[in-house]
């Protein structure tokens, strides 16, 4: 007797989780299975899939034409985590599984023998399933992802007998123990550290700068002089994570299937390091089946762009609207998806094509239209984005193997850190702001305040080296942020001469 089934399931589209019903309608006819709903090429190929999956787990794939609707069908669906779904819903408008199924949510791919497969994106939608109050069968391979959420009923399954057999009520389940509190306990630990760096007082000054009021960083030096080394220690010193900014981070390395297997959640802030040959796609998001790039990667993190003169121009150029906005969005002609990406650009480059313009050891061979030139691939809109530039020199010989000289830690940096940040904060908490860089021009011009020495200096500063007004404003925040590291209300000389360092590029030094 024909029938039609209805399953519930979830697809996702960035960073949205939305519900879908798998309707299954079995009727006479010539022997065909139609997959409709606007699919993406990997669902349409769950026929195949599901055909075998259902026939080797022995049960009967009926020779009648089997309808599979995936509803809304305005939304594209795309994955092959609806394969159980279809598979169970079959079996059910088939007469070979007798359940109520409306109180679940099924989620796992089905390989040719009737395995369950571990699918991506099973976090966001074990999240999504905790609002709809639904238990939920998955996959047994993504016990560890979908096992840091807490009250929400799992059912892992390892193969299509299995899951029918426990639906049927003929094998008994108890739901998974949520993994969450080992998973959060567990102590935050980073293998490097600025304790590690000898010399580079003023980089490493700097970077302390520029990570506490979140201002996007340029470093400036000759091939192997630790741009790199500094960079990579940059989220020791930011702040721990919320438990929120781990949720989203987490969120998002699971639909881009990159979490770890035994430690699947995300507590460490990312530091991400494209090559400069990454092409648009894998830096900004997108493909054929959409996906975070790098940049959302970088999400609460650090994005390093090392050879920055060296990416091409059209992926530099997609930096700008995250760096505004903190979001990517890609658009296509069926769908348009929004993926967070709000992080620290900390970018590197050589001071000219051969690299040793500013090194007092090798000499330099570029011309001035030359060095020129290479600067030029920056364009203007990204470099004013950029609040810092840091110049960096070799370190000498004997501070390197000066055993007895030591560093400062990145704990103890930190501690600086959190507190100018918690000074921002509540600074800025009526604009629903949270760091200096962040601030417009009348905020700056409210909270930048000057003592009359600081007002003539800068005024001198100004004059000297022909500021514009957008690095007039830029000089500011970081002196905000300076003097919020020294506890200062107000501006002083010394956090204005600080500042005014920071801005190498606009001197014109370099030529």
């Amino acid at each position: 007797m024909a029938m039609v089934s209805k399953i519930f399931s979830f697809a996702y589209s960035g960073l949205e989780v939305y519900p879908v019903d798998v309707e299954v309608d079995v009727q006479r006819g010539l022997p065909a299975v139609s997959l409709v709903g606007l699919l993406d090429s990997s669902a349409k190929e769950s026929k195949d899939r599901v055909r075998s999956g259902i026939k080797n787990s022995g049960y009967e794939f009926i020779p009648q034409r089997i309808t599979v609707n995936l509803a809304p069908a305005n939304i594209k669906k795309e994955g092959s985590h609806f394969d159980l779904a279809i598979a169970l819903g079959i079996l059910q408008a088939t007469g070979q599984l007798h359940a109520d199924l409306s109180e679940y949510l099924i989620l796992g791919e089905l390989s040719l023998e009737g395995n369950i497969r571990k699918v991506s994106g099973i976090f966001p939608m074990v999240l999504k399933a905790k609002e709809f109050k639904k238990k939920l069968i998955i996959p047994k391979d993504n016990i560890p992802e979908a096992g840091l959420i807490d009250n929400v009923h799992l059912y892992p399954v390892s193969h299509l007998t299995e899951a029918v057999g426990f639906l049927s009520g003929l094998v008994e389940k108890k739901p998974l123990q949520s993994l969450q509190h080992n998973a959060y306990s567990a102590l935050l630990e980073h293998d490097i550290d600025f304790a590690d760096v000898k010399g580079q007082l003023f980089a490493k000054r700097a970077l302390e700068v520029g990570v506490s009021g979140m201002h996007n960083m340029l470093l400036i030096g000759p091939p192997g002089v630790g741009k790199t080394m500094l960079a990579k220690r940059i989220p020791t010193i930011l702040p721990d994570m919320s438990y929120e900014e781990i949720l989203e981070v987490t969120k998002i390395y699971s639909i881009a299937g990159l979490l770890h297997e035994k430690k699947p959640l995300i507590k460490t802030r990312p530091f991400r390091n494209p090559h400069h040959t990454a092409s648009y796609v894998a830096l900004v998001g997108g493909g054929s089946h959409i996906r975070p790039g790098e940049i959302s990667l970088a999400h609460y993190g650090v994005l390093f762009l090392d050879e920055l003169p060296e990416f091409s121009r059209h992926s530099l150029e997609a930096l700008r609207q995250p760096l505004e906005e903190g979001v990517v969005q890609i658009a296509r002609a069926t769908d348009h998806v929004r993926f967070p990406a709000r992080f620290l650009l900390a970018a590197a480059m050589n001071p000219c094509p051969c690299g040793y313009f500013t090194s007092p050891d090798k000499p330099c061979h570029c011309s001035s239209f030359q060095i020129q030139r290479y600067r030029s691939k920056i364009s203007g809109p990204l470099l004013d984005r950029i609040d810092i530039h840091i110049e960096l020199q070799n370190v000498k010989i004997e501070m390197l193997m000066a055993e007895s000289m030591a560093a400062e830690s990145s704990a103890t940096i930190k501690e600086r850190v959190n507190l100018a940040m918690y000074i921002q904060r509540d600074r800025l908490k009526h604009n629903k702001l949270f760091f200096n860089a962040q601030m417009n021009h009348r905020l700056i011009r409210k909270y930048c305040l000057l003592t009359p020495d600081a007002t003539q200096f800068f005024q001198a500063a100004v004059r000297e080296f022909r500021f514009s007004v957008r690095v007039y404003d830029k000089i500011l925040k970081i002196a905000r942020t300076i003097a919020d590291l020294s506890e200062s209300e107000i501006i002083k000389t010394e956090h204005i001469c600080e500042a005014v360092q920071y801005r190498s590029l606009d001197k014109n030094l370099w030529i």
